[in-house]
């Protein structure tokens, strides 16, 4: 174990902190059970080393999750507004409902072991047995009784009450025209718990999908859906798309069984967790020997610079797609170390850097100019696209993960690095406290602090290009269309939308949950507005104003 590693654990269980909430993608949606969810299969070891992405919180909020009522008594009349979405377990047992409201990720109760005197482990998160009916409004039955399996997913959001499922079906199921009608095994229930607006997901993946989309990128695509389970109600949640490699998601090569050959896509993720996947799928990432960045605050930098890499703040990349072998792990590791050196050399050396034929080796070259060595290399539309997703949105985990990036190496592949997936923002749009609370400044490729202030740093992918004038015209002029366009009102419109929508969805929601008032285990995460709201139009009015100081503040620097 690396020296930084070992400061790393130091730091952790010194500071007594819990870690982030990402939840885990899949890859291929017929891989083996082995890496049909990446982070998963986390060492509790391992675990220890995840510095902060949540506040430490009283010891109640260190708690497991509090058992929900097997016999919910009061009578909620769904399906008026929203699809329904009923489990009904093949089991009929009297605890069968323990896979719902039990389980927490296993290196989360591990983490929380290690500062909770006493605490019992709660069971790992399990499969059970189930049937699926999906209602439409109305009550038109799109399919009934489809074969699946669901289970708890996620990180810190499994030690809520109301926790993010996965379900994985028995044979591809369409999800009423989600991703144009796609037939897949794997979706996720999201739940939404610390957002009272329920929407921001939805908002930022339904943007999503309008800005990668005009490049061919992938963003998951949502709707909401009321679930009930056993018959009992279960609440509103975000029916989305899985993040995994398929012709319908991350549309990149999947090799076959055992196939060991470089020539495959990758799946991958900036991440602080890397170092808690098996060695195969962790990857480390020097970022030019932790070259110094000028951040873009829009101002310069101001005189400021900031290393990707410290003592506190380690991340790398996790490989969320199937790897069988040594030699593709350490070819996509040189692979990505180099991608981004021909990044760094470009904007700070103004140097031009291009593979050979194999893609092992990078060498510099005077034919071509620094910019052009950066095109060949990455896809720079799609790293624009992501720019302004982030920086629109305020990513709360942006320094740590749920930053996705993939290439495809394989016959057909355009073997460049490319940014898409966008994931994870119900702690986004600010929702989380001191995360640009008033929708002002410049976030994404900034240097921003941890949740608990105890260090800075900075996004390196995002913050590598972003004084470059060529690529801030890119920036620019996406900026511009899709203002112009419309995305960005269209955004803020389905927020007040679905809140008028779905108004009677949302109250039975919190007459079932009630979190957006009794609030005890989150409070320590929101921001000061959003500990304020009492009900999802509050939030969701909420958001609405944040979105349009947002997207204002934005439009002055960015609108051409």
């Amino acid at each position: 174990m690396s020296s930084r590693s070992m400061k790393l654990i130091a730091f952790s269980a010194a500071a007594v902190l819990l870690c982030g909430c990402t939840d885990a993608p899949a890859e291929n949606d017929d891989a083996s059970s082995s890496r049909e969810q990446v982070t998963e299969s986390i060492s509790s070891e391992a675990s220890k080393t995840d510095p902060a992405e949540k506040e430490k919180t009283t010891e109640k909020n260190t708690e497991t999750s509090k058992p929900v009522s097997q016999k919910d008594t009061k009578k909620y009349e769904t399906g008026d507004c929203m699809p329904v979405l009923s489990i009904e377990t093949n089991s009929k047992s009297d605890n069968v409902m323990d896979f719902v409201t039990k389980p927490v990720a296993d290196h989360v109760s591990e983490a929380i072991s290690t500062w909770t005197p006493g605490y019992i482990k709660p069971p790992v998160p399990y499969y059970e047995e189930c049937r699926i009916t999906l209602t439409a409004p109305g009550g038109g039955t799109l399919f009934s009784n489809a074969d699946a399996q669901v289970k708890v997913r996620g990180n810190w959001t499994t030690v809520y009450d109301k926790k993010p499922l996965r379900i994985k079906f028995g044979q591809r199921q369409a999800m009423d025209g989600l991703n144009e009608g796609a037939e897949m095994k794997n979706w996720v229930l999201l739940a939404g718990y610390k957002d009272g607006s329920l929407s921001r997901d939805k908002a930022a993946l339904s943007a999503s999908r309008e800005i990668l989309g005009k490049d061919g990128l992938f963003a998951a695509d949502a709707e909401f859906v009321e679930v009930e389970i056993n018959g009992e109600y279960w609440g509103v949640y975000l029916l989305a798309d899985m993040q995994q490699v398929n012709k319908h998601r991350i549309d990149i090569t999947s090799p076959e069984k055992d196939y060991q050959g470089t020539d495959i896509g990758y799946f991958m993720e900036y991440d602080g967790y890397y170092m808690n996947e098996d060695e195969l799928h962790s990857v480390f990432v020097s970022y030019a020997d932790n070259a110094p960045l000028v951040p873009f605050d829009g101002n310069g930098g101001s005189g400021k610079t900031m290393r990707p890499l410290s003592d506190e703040h380690d991340v790398g990349i996790s490989i969320k797609s199937t790897v069988n072998s040594k030699e593709q792990h350490d070819f996509i590791e040189n692979y990505i170390n180099n991608v981004y050196d021909i990044m760094y050399f470009a904007a700070y050396n103004d140097e031009a850097y291009v593979f050979n034929d194999q893609f092992t080796e990078i060498s510099k070259v005077s034919d071509i100019s620094p910019e052009e060595a950066v095109r060949r290399a990455v896809n720079v539309d799609s790293l624009a696209d992501m720019y302004i997703v982030s920086e629109l949105t305020c990513d709360a985990d942006i320094y740590w993960s749920s930053f996705f990036m993939d290439v495809d190496l394989g016959e057909g592949g355009d073997k460049k690095l490319t940014f898409e997936a966008p994931w994870d923002f119900d702690s986004s749009m600010g929702n989380k406290k001191d995360r640009c609370q008033d929708g002002q400044g410049m976030y994404a490729a900034n240097i921003v602090s941890d949740v608990n202030d105890f260090y800075e740093t900075i996004n390196p992918w995002l913050a590598v290009l972003m004084n470059e004038e060529w690529f801030t015209d890119i920036i620019a002029e996406k900026w511009t269309a899709l203002y112009d366009g419309g995305t960005f009102s269209r955004m803020c419109s389905m927020v007040q939308d679905d809140a008028k929508q779905y108004k009677t969805a949302f109250e039975r929601n919190y007459s079932k949950w009630n979190n957006i008032i009794d609030n005890d285990d989150i409070i320590n995460e929101l921001s000061e507005r959003s500990a304020k709201c009492r009900d999802q139009q509050d939030a969701a009015d909420y958001l609405d104003e944040w979105l349009n100081a947002r997207i204002a503040y934005l439009n002055g620097y960015w609108h051409k």
